[in-house]
């Protein structure tokens, strides 16, 4: 089991929000080039999002499924990669004063990656998910500045 935790310097809402919009995973997650919400009620329970994974000429798609979610503070997801398996991937938010404690567990469930899990594995999903909470962390900086900026005419005097 890969489990790592990254501490974000924006409120749990400010992740949420970043989490909520299924068209933003390919914005943070590793290996994704593209994500669109299969539903218009992401991230409710048994939801999907579509994600399409390229490696130079080789393109795949696969889904994820939302398997729990409490909202503002969990999200366990299930990736259907076809035929390298399935994988189980839970999100919790915690309160860490004003900002938020994210941390992301991570682990194969059926197929290929499933059956040959192992040490070895974990240490690489480690890699990758610091990354993703590297990338995470900056999305949701990203969309509260913008959240902050001033709309409207600004005159200058």
């Amino acid at each position: 089991m890969a489990v790592r935790h990254r501490l974000i310097t924006k409120p749990p809402m400010a992740v949420w929000g970043v989490l909520e919009d299924g068209s933003r995973y390919a914005d943070w997650v590793v290996g994704t080039s593209e994500s669109r919400p299969v539903d218009d009620h992401w991230p409710e329970l048994n939801s999907q999002i579509e994600y399409t994974v390229r490696l130079g000429p080789w393109t795949a798609v696969g889904r994820t499924i939302v398997r729990r979610v409490e909202r503002p503070r969990q999200l366990e997801l299930e990736v259907d990669s076809g035929p390298l398996g399935t994988a189980r991937i839970a999100i919790e938010i915690r309160p860490w004063g004003a900002d938020a404690l994210v941390i992301l567990d991570e682990h194969p469930l059926r197929g290929p990656g499933g059956a040959l899990h192992n040490s070895l594995i974990d240490a690489l999903l480690q890699v990758r998910h610091r990354s993703m909470l590297s990338r995470l962390a900056d999305v949701v900086e990203q969309a509260t500045a913008a959240d902050a900026r001033p709309t409207g005419d600004v005159t200058q005097a």
